[in-house]
């Protein structure tokens, strides 16, 4: 009997530490509903649920949808479950936390035997949430609700799926990646392909089941598309050179180092798990480093290639997404077997200083933002008190002017206006910059508004009616005092939001 009690207090001890790790990584890495990709995604959950707000913008979200269901299956969840849209997404955001880090766990099962090794990966991921990947502009997961997490849960289980032999039912999780978010999806299915590959292989002859499976991520860079050869034009390009991360020429040495010297370390750990008889894990290791090997050297083909520029706004080098979650679940892995073990203490350390670090910085990057901005919970953010207000006491037709660089602005912290006020604004200069990259008809229509706003820190009454005339603004948010001759309804102690006469 005392044997079988030890056996389920062991089950239930594993049971509870994924949501345990799960829930100190959500308090670690914060939660921030409307920032930044967000401000995307969020107005186009609301405008399938509301269809009455948006009537002046809605091409600059919903555009970005025609490749994802993601939007449309948040409304329907929303519809058929009642939970309000704040609630939903805190929901999901949670449950992609969950399911990335329970797959996480099974992909660290197969690789390696020790528990202790398991846990710290698991761990390891959890803390580093909020970890930038080299200059891609990318967290590995978001502080808010976002497809790339849900499509990250799929292609870890597709992984572990492959890890177990069982390939074929690496589809179906695949294929439910590719309809939530088919950039990540497809760098999944080309992992999944060398993995397979590496895996299938002989000891001494890796090379032959490498080509055979390989062929489909090749094939598919591939295929001819038309579209991509397309000159762009200069307001496309004035756009997309706004995006500093899509042109790894302008990124930083160490940003640079962090985007080779993953892959050297899986190299490295190939080479020794292979002298040390770890066979499967020799082969994941081989195969990271031969899929961030080809897509480094395709990105590299892209960026050095005029004629493919076009393709930039894909963002090749996103791939590093993958590298980085697998560097992070196996260096935590590692450091489980060869320095925590079994010890409290350093399990204690372990976790203080990983979460601490990663939590400072959260709070040092969002410092004007409550660290868990939960729905219906009051907010300092002058910002946000803002956008709460114009949400509750503007009509929904109501058409905003703001500053173009407001997402910039001190104190902002990158909020989306659309996400959050459920207003329609004028096109930014910072966020809209990425929808007009990938869709170049948006290009003259993003080109005039931002160019009828600038010099925003210095319109008068003159013109605000200029931008009434010309676009059919009768809503501004500008600072407080605000310039004379506006109709002013609220203000705080810095920004005023008041209607064109």
């Amino acid at each position: 009997m005392q044997g079988l009690r030890d056996v389920s207090g062991i089950r239930i001890r594993k049971i509870f530490l994924v949501p345990a790790f799960s829930l100190l990584a959500f308090v670690v890495m914060g939660y921030h509903p409307g920032l930044e990709d967000d401000g995307v995604y969020l107005p186009a959950v609301k405008s399938w649920l509301n269809p009455s707000l948006y009537p002046h913008d809605t091409i600059f979200f919903r555009i970005q949808m025609q490749a994802t269901c993601f939007d449309r299956w948040m409304a329907a969840f929303v519809r058929l479950s009642g939970i309000p849209v704040g609630g939903a997404e805190l929901l999901w955001q949670i449950v992609s936390i969950v399911a990335i880090l329970f797959c996480c766990g099974g992909v660290a099962r197969m690789l390696f035997k020790d528990e202790s090794a398991q846990w710290a990966g698991v761990a390891m991921v959890g803390a580093m949430f909020t970890l930038p990947v080299a200059g891609t502009a990318l967290f590995l997961v978001d502080q808010h609700l976002h497809p790339r997490a849900l499509a990250t849960a799929l292609i870890l289980l597709a992984v572990w799926c492959v890890l177990a032999g069982r390939r074929l039912a690496a589809a179906l999780p695949l294929a439910l990646a590719l309809a939530l978010h088919p950039i990540m999806a497809l760098f999944g299915i080309s992992f999944c392909c060398f993995l397979a590959a590496t895996t299938m292989a002989s000891a001494h002859g890796w090379g032959q089941s490498w080509t055979k499976a390989g062929r489909g991520p090749i094939a598919a860079a591939l295929v001819p598309l038309g579209w991509i050869f397309d000159p762009p034009s200069a307001l496309w390009q004035q756009a997309v050179h706004t995006r500093e991360y899509l042109f790894p020429d302008r990124w930083a040495w160490y940003e640079w180092l962090g985007a080779v010297a993953p892959l050297l370390l899986f190299w490295l750990l190939w080479r020794i798990a292979s002298r040390r008889g770890e066979t499967l894990l020799a082969r994941f290791a081989l195969a990271v480093f031969l899929f961030g090997a080809f897509h480094e050297a395709l990105a590299i083909l892209v960026w050095r290639t005029p004629a493919l520029v076009r393709l930039t706004p894909m963002q090749p080098m996103r791939f590093l997404h993958l590298v980085y979650l697998f560097m992070a679940l196996v260096g935590g892995c590692l450091m489980g077997r060869f320095l925590l073990k079994a010890s409290v203490w350093r399990w204690i350390a372990f976790l203080l200083v990983f979460n601490a670090g990663m939590f400072a910085a959260q709070r040092y990057q969002f410092s004007s933002s409550q660290h868990l901005e939960l729905p219906g919970r009051p907010t300092d953010n002058p910002w946000l008190q803002a956008f709460a207000w114009i949400r509750v006491n503007t009509p929904t037709d109501a058409y905003f002017a703001l500053d173009p660089y407001y997402l910039s602005a001190p104190g902002e912290d990158y909020h989306g206006f659309r996400a959050l006020a459920e207003r329609s604004q004028l096109a930014d200069a910072i966020k809209d910059t990425a929808v007009v990259g990938l869709f170049p008809a948006l290009a003259p229509v993003w080109d005039e508004q931002t160019k009828a706003s600038e010099g925003w820190e210095h319109f008068q009454l003159a013109d605000f009616e200029r931008l009434k005339s010309q676009f059919g603004v009768n809503w501004v948010l500008v600072s407080y005092p605000p310039p004379q001759g506006l109709q002013c309804h609220w203000h705080n102690a810095g920004i005023s939001v008041c209607q064109v006469p």
